[in-house]
């Protein structure tokens, strides 16, 4: 019975010990300021194949502005670096759009699509309204001389 007891209080020890990681990687993520809740998914399927179609591949995630890239981290990860680098000038807006079908449920409410080519793979990000204004505006305040890739 006692060897029950602590083998359970050990279980929620690691446990505990576990979700104040994850909390505290969240908050280092945060820090510097300059973050933003963004779905993503890699190697999207285009118009043509059926965007939209389905809410599969999008992995909810949090970026980070810096400098002339974005730093992107999965949120469910204890990993301190970021899973992707989208930089400025490799970025290429195609399309936005709304949510339709099953990715309603897949992403977080009032999210807006936009459509990037990122060096030939197509990407999707998904932001909310003022993020996308932000990302859009971070896109086009390249320094003189940088190729923007805004439609």
């Amino acid at each position: 019975m006692v060897l029950a007891l602590v083998l359970l209080g050990c279980a929620v020890l690691l446990l505990a010990l576990g979700l104040f990681v994850f909390g505290l990687r969240r908050r280092l993520i945060q820090r510097p300021g300059g973050t933003f809740d963004c779905s993503l998914r890699w190697n999207a399927p285009g118009a043509a194949e059926g965007a939209g179609n389905g809410g599969k591949g999008w992995v909810y995630g949090v970026s980070r502005y810096s400098g002339d890239r974005i730093e992107w981290f999965r949120v469910f990860s204890y990993a301190p670096r970021p899973r992707r680098l989208l930089e400025r000038e490799a970025i290429e807006v195609l399309e936005r759009r709304t949510p339709q079908g099953e990715e309603e449920l897949a992403l977080l409410s009032d999210s807006v699509i936009l459509a990037c080519s990122l060096r030939g793979t197509r990407v999707e990000m998904a932001m909310s309204e003022d993020a996308l204004t932000g990302f859009l505006a971070w896109l086009e305040a390249a320094p003189p001389g940088q190729r923007v890739n805004v439609a």
